[in-house]
Order: C-alpha cells, then sequence, then structure tokens
C-alpha cells in the first residue's frame, strides 16, 4: 500500500473516531466517500498509471474504502448509543420528587342530584324504573287522562315526529309502562330526561324529571304529605324547612296540589306536582280504582338542583364551561 492512501486511511479513521455527533459524521462520509471525496479522488488517479500497476492499486483503494465504511457503521452505532444513553438520563423519573398534580373529574351537579333524590327515596322503599324517551301518543297522554283537546298536546309543547310518535314531555309514561308490566302494588321514581319547546333562564328543550307513583289497597293523601315533606327537608338537609301544599289541576291527578317551600324563612317556591291518581288512569293500566288508590309526584332536577347550588340560570348546566362544572369536583 503507497504511503500517500495509508496516510489517507490513517487520516480518515482518526477523524471518524474522533467525531462526536452524527451530524459530524455524515460530514466526514461525504468527505471521504462521497461523489466528491478524497477516496473517489484517488480512483481517478488511475488514469495516469501503467496497466501492469492499476490492479494493484485498485485493490488498495478498495481495501481503505471497506476500512473506512466500517470505521464509520462503528462510529455511528457507539454515537447513537450514546445518544440513546443520555436521553434516558435526562428523561429518568426521580422517584423523590413531589408527584405532579392531575385534573381529576367530577359528577355534573344534575348526576349528583339525581342520584341524591333517588337514594332518598330509596330509604322511602321505592325502586327506580325505566322507560323509553321517544314514546307513543298513549303512553305519554292517552294513559294519563290527558285528553285531545288539552293544551299538554299542542304543537308548540311537544315534539311529534312523523310517525305519531313523540319525545315524551314527562317520564309519568313510565310509569304506565310499570304498571302494565307488574300490576299493583307498587312503589317506583322514574328519573329520566324529558323534552319540550321551551327555552328561557328557568327552562330549556331538554331538562330532567323524577316522577313518583305508590301504588296500594290503602294510600293516602296524607301519606303523600307525609313523604313529600320527609324527601324535602333530607334533600336540603336544613331544619328550617317549610313546606305548603297548595290546590292545582293535573289531569292525572285528583285531588291535585303542587308543592312549595320556604328555606331559612325566604320567599316560596314551587318544586313539585303532585296529587292522588285519577281512577281513569288506574283504569287504562287494568288496576280497579275501587280496590287500590295511589299517589304521584312529579320534580324538575335541575329546579332542585339550582336551589340546592345556588345557581339562577338553569342553562348554565348546559354550557359545559369548565370553569363552572369544576366547583362540583
Amino acid at each position: 500500500m503507497s504511503d500517500s492512501i495509508g496516510k489517507l486511511l490513517q487520516s480518515a479513521v482518526s477523524a471518524i473516531t474522533d467525531s462526536t455527533d452524527l451530524k459530524e459524521l455524515e460530514n466526514l462520509r461525504v468527505a471521504y466517500l462521497g461523489k466528491k471525496g478524497q477516496v473517489t479522488a484517488l480512483m481517478q488517479q488511475m488514469k495516469g498509471l501503467i496497466a501492469e500497476e492499476r490492479p494493484k492499486f485498485g485493490q488498495q483503494v478498495n481495501d481503505i474504502k471497506v476500512e473506512i465504511a466500517a470505521t464509520l457503521e462503528r462510529q455511528k452505532t457507539l454515537l447513537a448509543e450514546a445518544g440513546l444513553a443520555a436521553r434516558i438520563e435526562a428523561e429518568r423519573i426521580d422517584v423523590s420528587l413531589p408527584g405532579v398534580g392531575v385534573d381529576v373529574g367530577a359528577l355534573h351537579p344534575v348526576t349528583r342530584t339525581i342520584e341524591r333524590i333517588t337514594a332518598l327515596f330509596g330509604q322511602l322503599g321505592f325502586e327506580v324504573a325505566e322507560g323509553p324517551e321517544i314514546e307513543s301518543d298513549f303512553y305519554n297522554f292517552e294513559a294519563l287522562n290527558i285528553p285531545a283537546h288539552h293544551p299538554a298536546r299542542a304543537m308548540h309543547d311537544t315534539f311529534y315526529f312523523g310517525d305519531g310518535t313523540l319525545l315524551r314531555t314527562h317520564t309519568s309514561s313510565v310509569q304506565i309502562r310499570h304498571m302494565q308490566r307488574v300490576g299493583a302494588p307498587c312503589r317506583v321514581i322514574s328519573p329520566g330526561r324529558v323534552y319540550r319547546c321551551d327555552s328561557d333562564q328557568t327552562h330549556t328543550p331538554m331538562f330532567h324529571q323524577v316522577e313518583g307513583l305508590y301504588i296500594d289497597e290503602a294510600v293516602s293523601f296524607s301519606d303523600l304529605m307525609g313523604h313529600l315533606e320527609t324527601f324535602l327537608k333530607l334533600f336540603f338537609d336544613q331544619d328550617d324547612v317549610r313546606i305548603r301544599f297548595r290546590p292545582s289541576y293535573f289531569p292525572f291527578t285528583e285531588p291535585s296540589a303542587e308543592v312549595d317551600i320556604s328555606i331559612g324563612g325566604g320567599d316560596w317556591l314551587e318544586v313539585l306536582g303532585s296529587g292522588m291518581v285519577h281512577p281513569n288512569v288506574l283504569r287504562a293500566v287494568n288496576v280497579d280504582p275501587e280496590t287500590h288508590r295511589g299517589y304521584a309526584f312529579g320534580l324538575g332536577v335541575e329546579r332542585l338542583a339550582m336551589l340546592r347550588y345556588g345557581v339562577d340560570d338553569l342553562r348554565v348546566f348546559f354550557d359545559n364551561d369548565v370553569r363552572f362544572l369544576r366547583q362540583f369536583g
């Protein structure tokens, strides 16, 4: 091997083994083995040699080319391993450091309220019944003694579909289905979403209700008053909750009453409607009103949630504003 070729190999190996990063190593590869590199330039010198010298010279150039390429590959592996080790060291988790806080989700205030209502009525012996949100006219109106001319059937109150079905306007339809299925006696509440064509500070097109039904042989209005008073005092968890029943009208109950509450001597606020189940409702589900009677009630979940959490605009429950929801974590 000629001195010039040996010196070139020595220079290349030294430069490659001294390189400290992959970018520098790539520059050395181009400088020695690239199309315009020093090894390629050596090959151009073969044109000035006599025929007898060319094979030996060519073999020597090829040998150093192979040696330089192998040195480049070894150094590339070493640099890659060193880079990985440095990255691992930099990203190592120090378990002695304080933990990083993670935001934890929480139940929506409406969900919290439904769970509280369900738990309290559960203590009074009520089980939960559920039913479809898309209902027929029979379950939503007819079986509940709501005649065809009643305002609740008007198009501005109810979302109707073209096939005659509708989005339920109350969960009382679940009570009809439950009585059809199990008959009497029964004691159930039916929480769920309901829909009406209304939207303002105290109304939304979709909201939540809990309807209650208690049917047995000797249920009285005093049972209704006692159960609702117990529930409301437990729900608000205050001793200074006053409750009053005002005569009202609902087509599915007779007599009917609206229930108002006053907390801490404040103004009276309506919170639910109630009454004794109308005999026509019992007949619609083949329960004899001569042997069985009962009461029913319905309350708006959002209304109770607003009172419990001090919210003055119903719409904030559905805005998905994280700043608002975070308060209930």
